[in-house]
C-alpha cells in the first residue's frame, strides 16, 4: 500500500515539529506525545518510505535531503489548510473573494495599491492583504503558497513550474531627490555632482541593486562607500523628504510623490531596466479574486 494513503495531517505536524526542534524529547513534549511512542512513528515512516528522514548524532536530529524534500510539501499544505480555513471563515462573513497581493520597491507605491482599488471597486466584498518586500522574498513567499500574486522586476532565476508570469510594462529609473534640493538649481548635472551627496540604495541582492552596479561600471564609477541601505521605497523617500540624500527608484513611484510636491526627478536616467511583470500560482488562477486582480494589474499596463 502506498505509504502516502497512511499520512494524516497530524503526521505532518509531528514532522515539522521534529525538524524545528531536532530532539524527539522536546518534539513529544509539545506534541503531548510520549518519547517513545514518536521514536517508534518516526521508526515505522522511514520503514514505509524506505529511507533515513534524520540523521541521529549526539546533539539530536538533522533533517536528510528526502526529509527536506517532504517538509516542502508539509509545510504547503499546512499553508494551505490555514489559508482554507481563514477564507471560509471570510465566506462566512460575507466576503466575495481573498487575495494576498505582493509588491516590490517598483510597484509597492503605484502599481498594486492602484491594482488593489480597481479590485475592490469590482468586488467591493473581497479582503485583501498586501506585502512589501524585495523580490527574492516575495517569490519564496509565492511559492509556499502564502501570496497569491507577486509584482516586481523581472526575476527568472525564482521561475517554477508552479508559477505563471507576464510582463506588464518597461519602466525606467531615475535619480530622485527632494523638490527644493540643491542638485535641481544646476543647469547640467553631472556623475560628480550627484557624488557630492550621500546615497540611499537598494540592498545587494535586489534587482535594482544590480542594475545600479551595472551603470556604475558603464559609467566606470563604484558605489559611494558610505551609501545607506534600504528596501523599503518608503522609508527611503521618507529620508530624501527632509535631507539633501538621494535615491534611485522607479518613474511610477517617483511619479505619485512628484504630484504630492515633494519629491522631484533628476535629468540622469538608467540606459535600461528589466520589464515589471506579474508572477501568480498556477494552481489558484481560478479563483475569482485573484482572476479580477490580475485583470486589474493588466489594465495598468498603460504609462502612469
Amino acid at each position: 500500500m502506498d505509504w502516502t494513503h497512511r499520512l494524516r495531517l497530524r503526521h505532518l505536524q509531528i514532522l515539522v515539529s521534529l525538524a524545528e526542534t531536532q530532539n524527539v524529547s522536546r518534539s513529544a513534549e509539545r506534541l503531548h506525545m510520549t518519547q517513545p511512542a514518536l521514536s517508534k512513528w518516526l521508526k515505522d515512516l522511514e520503514a514505509d518510505i524506505g529511507t533515513s528522514l534524520f540523521e541521529r548524532h549526539a546533539r539530536g536530529l538533522r533533517p536528510t535531503r528526502a526529509c527536506e524534500v517532504l517538509l516542502d510539501h508539509a509545510r504547503r499544505i499546512g499553508v494551505d489548510l490555514d489559508r482554507a480555513r481563514d477564507e471560509m471563515s471570510m465566506l462566512l462573513a460575507g466576503s466575495t473573494g481573498y487575495l494576498a497581493i505582493g509588491g516590490s520597491g517598483a510597484t509597492i507605491a503605484s502599481t498594486v495599491p492602484a491594482a488593489v482599488l480597481a479590485l475592490l471597486e469590482a468586488m467591493p466584498g473581497a479582503r485583501v492583504d498586501i506585502v512589501e518586500g524585495t523580490m527574492d522574498q516575495l517569490m519564496e513567499r509565492l511559492d509556499r503558497n502564502e501570496l497569491d500574486i507577486a509584482v516586481g522586476r523581472s526575476q527568472p532565476q525564482y521561475l517554477t513550474r508552479h508559477v505563471e508570469c507576464e510582463e506588464l510594462y518597461a519602466e525606467p529609473l531615475h535619480f530622485v531627490a527632494r523638490k527644493d534640493h540643491p542638485l535641481h538649481q544646476l543647469e547640467a548635472l553631472g556623475w560628480d555632482d550627484l557624488y557630492r551627496y550621500r546615497w540611499v540604495v537598494f540592498s545587494h541582492d535586489t534587482p535594482v541593486r544590480h542594475l545600479i552596479n551595472e551603470e556604475l561600471r558603464l559609467a566606470r564609477r563604484s558605489l559611494p562607500v558610505d551609501a545607506l541601505q534600504s528596501n523599503s521605497v518608503f522609508a527611503s523617500f521618507s529620508l530624501l523628504s527632509t535631507s539633501d540624500l538621494l535615491t534611485i527608484a522607479s518613474e511610477r513611484s517617483i511619479a505619485m510623490y512628484e504630484r504630492m510636491g515633494t519629491l522631484k526627478r533628476l535629468p540622469i536616467r538608467f540606459s535600461s531596466a528589466p520589464p515589471v511583470m506579474m508572477y501568480w500560482r498556477r494552481d489558484v488562477s481560478r479563483s475569482a479574486a485573484v482572476a479580477m486582480a490580475l485583470h486589474c494589474l493588466r489594465s495598468l499596463t498603460a504609462a502612469p
